[in-house]
């Protein structure tokens, strides 16, 4: 019997013990899908008998060991992908001669793509076995090893989402991709551990140019980072946007009564108006008399006529004159979800707030990575959610939105995000960055799921959302559920399975150093795998 170590069941959160080391015959470590973070236990990379190791789908932060290839002479497969590891890829891993599949995708990696991943040294003949070779959604940067083309083994090669920039090397020629028609296949003996290796038809080199053509043009090339957001080809001209007067909003809204009256927010109110072709409206009027409000005017309008996407909301007309200025937006006929949560006669089931966050995840996804200028929304909370017909969300209201046009962060003097929600650096400090959305995603992560508040009058002193959360996982995470949920659930077993992932997800997200907060990229991706995992669960159960 081979010796392994495996636990694919969800653990509480935790390190990975360093006593793994101690295992010195150990060949397959399994660890997938649990809740661990901190760094990678460094003497994993010391077991010389090590085959084959597996680490996807935890919080594990921190570096790779710079000589983690030294020691792993038999290691033929390593998973790591779908944690938040950042720094370089370690030249070392070469030394692991080998390997067959690599995959590291969905990290924080950065840098060029090590040179010798390609190159085939006289004495051990590199990487030549390798197969697979998966370092998608990381933050790599520079062009593509020429030492690639010494891949002879390679069947499946993924670059995407990252910075890459440059020409296909030439090298990559020698490749032949062509593989047996589609078919699983294990790593030798050791099916019970379900590697399997994912083999892709290419017939012709054309096919497999075209392919990595796609994976580069898909991405930022280098140097047009900083390119502004008023140059995407894709705006909106203003002309092209319907054209309404003052008194046609003044009839669609019957004078602005307060029977239409949707909500209010920081700089203004919203009414439901009906145009004349019978058309719904959401109709945002900006009071002028408030400090900012122009201001938020000018910015909003300037990043909704080039946002386009169906978890934003869409912008119909505006209405700009010297004493009014209103924006006319798509009307979201299933209101907004704080109207959701907290109304006696609605309730949304377990399925449904997932399917919510995940479309505001996609959202600032979007936001975040979708242009090269990214945009920071800066105020997510429940009520800025709109949910259409078909329950959709919507994010909305960019009135303090920003634009990080000269780099990853700015700074400053006055905050106006709503308390309970802001980023502590936000409210101490005045950074404004991508990943202070992803803090206020973090609560309204918690909120939609315990129906409580940040601000909830039980909230005194230490205690937080955050601090009942963490110590609801030493007893029951069920404990500070949303009991309408809990009524309207007949799966008990595949619902707190998913809260404790989704409220695991949740504490990741907020580490109070911005640079300790998981990508948001990362938090969409785990929380499509927990919206599947339910489903099968419950189709099992």
């Amino acid at each position: 019997m081979r010796p392994l170590a495996a636990l694919a069941t969800e653990v509480d959160r935790g390190a990975i013990p360093s006593e793994i080391g101690n295992l010195q015959n150990l060949e397959y470590l399994n660890l997938e899908a649990n809740n661990f973070f901190g760094t990678i236990t460094l003497e994993i990379f010391n077991i010389s008998t090590m085959q084959e190791i597996r680490i996807t789908d935890n919080y594990l932060s921190g570096t790779l060991p710079s000589n983690m290839g030294h020691f792993l002479p038999n290691l033929t497969a390593i998973f790591l992908g779908e944690n938040e590891l950042s720094g370089t890829i370690p030249a070392s891993i070469s030394n692991a001669s080998q390997l067959i599949i690599v995959v590291l995708t969905i990290n924080s990696f950065s840098g060029l793509i090590p040179k010798t991943l390609g190159h085939i040294p006289e004495t051990i003949g590199g990487l030549i076995s390798l197969v697979n070779l998966s370092l998608a959604v990381n933050q790599l940067e520079g062009s593509i090893p020429i030492s690639f083309g010494g891949l002879v083994s390679l069947e499946l090669l993924d670059l995407a989402s990252n910075n890459l920039s440059g020409e296909i090397p030439k090298s990559l020629e020698v490749l032949r991709l062509n593989v047996p028609p589609c078919k699983e296949a294990s790593l030798g003996p050791k099916k019970a551990m379900g590697v399997r290796i994912l083999k892709y038809v290419m017939p012709t080199l054309g096919l497999m140019i075209l392919v990595l053509s796609v994976v580069l043009v898909s991405r930022k090339l280098h140097g047009k980072k900083n390119s502004k957001l008023s140059n995407n080809k894709d705006s909106m001209p203003l002309s092209t946007w319907r054209r309404v007067s003052h008194q046609q909003l003044l009839e669609a809204t019957e004078g602005f009564s307060a029977n239409n009256l949707l909500g209010e927010g920081s700089f203004g109110s919203v009414y439901k108006g009906t145009l004349l072709d019978g058309t719904y409206v959401a109709i945002k009027v900006l009071n002028l008399e408030l400090e900012g409000a122009f201001k938020s005017f000018d910015i909003e309008c300037e990043i909704l006529r080039h946002i386009r996407h169906r978890n934003l909301g869409k912008i119909i007309s505006v209405c700009s004159n010297i004493d009014f200025k209103a924006l006319v937006l798509e009307y979201m006929p299933k209101g907004n979800l704080e109207m959701w949560l907290y109304s006696n006669t609605y309730c949304l089931n377990m399925l449904q707030r997932l399917n919510i966050m995940i479309d505001v995840a996609t959202a600032l996804e979007y936001l975040h990575l979708g242009y090269s200028t990214p945009i920071v929304h800066c105020d997510l909370k429940p009520s800025n959610v709109l949910l259409h017909e078909d329950m959709v969300g919507h994010v909305a209201d960019f009135g303090i939105a920003k634009l990080l046009s000269d780099g990853t962060s700015l700074t400053q003097t006055m905050t106006m995000a709503t308390i309970g929600y802001m980023a502590p650096e936000y409210g101490s400090e005045g950074i404004v960055s991508t990943r202070g959305d992803v803090y206020s995603y973090r609560i309204l992560l918690m909120e939609t799921f315990t129906r409580k508040k940040p601000i909830d009058d039980m909230f005194t002193g230490e205690m937080s959302l955050k601090r009942l959360v963490e110590e609801s996982f030493s007893l029951s995470i069920l404990e500070v559920i949303d009991s309408n949920l809990l009524s309207n659930e007949n799966d008990y077993a595949a619902m707190e399975t998913c809260l404790s992932a989704t409220m695991g997800l949740a504490l990741h997200c907020c580490a109070d150093l911005p640079e300790q907060r998981i990508h948001i990229k990362n938090v969409l991706a785990r929380l499509n795998k927990i919206k599947l995992k339910y489903l099968h669960d419950q189709q099992s159960g």
